[in-house]
């Protein structure tokens, strides 16, 4: 196909005018409301930017932010973890609040809200409280996803005291990309060369593991049931879904592991996108988990904040009276999170399509989900003895439930033999 000059003239004008007509803006600028309304498109952060970011918020708020690198990746780069704390280097006897973003490299929106949170931290602790929407009140619009003054919008003006307190008796672990090859890639997997599914191979024969299948919660139940779990898919190393040779085998997940057991974490969110969804285990079964009530509640709350769905029974519907689950994600963090340490988990899946650049429509979601973060926060400060609670409450009240436990417990049992 032949290009004339009158083409290359009109893609060369428009390569230089188009900055000029549509600014770009990302989380690093003042964010204002009526200037972003006026912004058609979202630029991301990049590795390098976000890197550039944390280390200069970390010498400007030395006594709320800590900055730790987790280990390094297949490419050479850090895994970011930001602690926010009123005494970020000691660890405290205080509940851990766990926040990840970008598992898969490719989901933007899912570390770009966690860059936001780390921001509007920092820039609200400890200061005296703001009139956020300029209209001569304070506080009158709070996180709950509801328009309490009645102008139209919703949360505008949040109470600057709900940030002190979230910082002051809880603490924050945020790891805004988990696979920071995988987003400089544009590319959902991390960036490992495989050697073979089950690495035997002499030679690279693709590259990246889905690190969200990657988790070692009821790793081996997939080859007792190889087709509800697509066993072909995720054994395949140049599948999407590849989950990799065996459980922790990447850098990143290994380093989330080493994070997780050695801090004390009550309550977990994974950002992903899309879909503006929330689900919560069992990702590989529809038995009740010990904590059902406690999910559903913690879960619905969340909602009234976001408006996502709460998706009681997993991504793809009602429950499912069959052992085991099909369309189960086993590996998955939300799984690992709770089946191996009880940390009440929640993945959020953002933004209606992937990747979102309307500025309003980032900006939404960056927004919300500082009102879900600073929610859940509140919420650990109780959630050991509510689960001690639920225990009691949830106690298998049905034959399927009774039946599903009983199974369970013995794949388990042929798993460890």
């Amino acid at each position: 196909m032949s290009i004339n000059k009158k083409s290359i003239l009109f893609v060369t004008l428009l390569v230089l005018i188009t900055p000029m007509f549509f600014p770009i803006i990302n989380a690093d600028q003042q964010y204002n409301m009526n200037e972003m309304q006026n912004s058609p498109r979202y630029q991301y952060y990049t590795y390098n930017k976000m890197t550039n970011l944390l280390i200069n918020l970390s010498e400007d708020f030395p006594n709320v932010m800590s900055l730790t690198s987790l280990g390094k990746t297949y490419e050479g780069r850090d895994i970011w973890m930001v602690k926010l704390s009123d005494n970020p280097d000691e660890e405290e006897d205080e509940p851990g609040v766990l926040l990840m973003g970008a598992h898969h490299g490719n989901e933007k929106p899912s570390y770009e809200v966690l860059i936001f949170f780390i921001n509007h931290i920092l820039n609200t602790y400890d200061k005296d409280h703001i009139d956020n929407d300029n209209d001569g009140l304070i506080n009158e619009d709070p996180f709950d996803g509801m328009d309490n003054d009645n102008d139209g919008l919703i949360d505008e003006d949040p109470s600057e005291e709900q940030v002190k307190n979230a910082i002051d008796n809880t603490q924050f672990y945020i790891i805004p990309m988990v696979n920071p090859d995988g987003v400089e890639s544009e590319w959902r997997k991390n960036r490992a060369p495989n050697y073979g599914y089950d690495g035997t191979s002499d030679e690279i024969t693709s590259y990246g593991v889905d690190l969200n299948r990657n988790y070692g919660y009821m790793w081996n139940i997939v080859n007792f049931f190889p087709e509800n779990y697509y066993l072909e898919w995720i054994t395949n190393d140049q599948s999407w879904t590849y989950r990799g040779e065996e459980p922790f085998c990447e850098n990143e997940t290994k380093a989330v592991k080493t994070l997780v057991e050695s801090h004390d974490i009550s309550i977990s969110l994974s950002y992903h996108d899309y879909g503006e969804w929330m689900i919560f285990p069992w990702m590989h079964s529809s038995q009740h988990t010990p904590h059902e009530s406690l999910f559903r509640s913690i879960g619905k709350d969340i909602a009234e904040i976001n408006g996502y769905e709460l998706k009681i029974y997993g991504q793809y519907g009602s429950r499912e009276y069959l052992i085991p689950r099909l369309q189960g994600t086993p590996g998955s963090s939300e799984n690992w999170l709770y089946g191996e340490h009880e940390i009440i988990a929640y993945t959020v899946e953002l933004c209606s399509r992937r990747t979102e650049y309307n500025v309003d429509k980032v900006y939404d979601a960056c927004w919300k989900h500082v009102g879900v973060n600073l929610f859940v926060a509140e919420r650990s400060l109780t959630i050991e003895e509510d689960k001690k609670t639920c225990e009691i409450e949830n106690k298998p009240t049905n034959v399927f439930d009774i039946i599903h436990k009983i199974y369970f417990a013995k794949i388990n049992q042929m798993i460890l033999k």
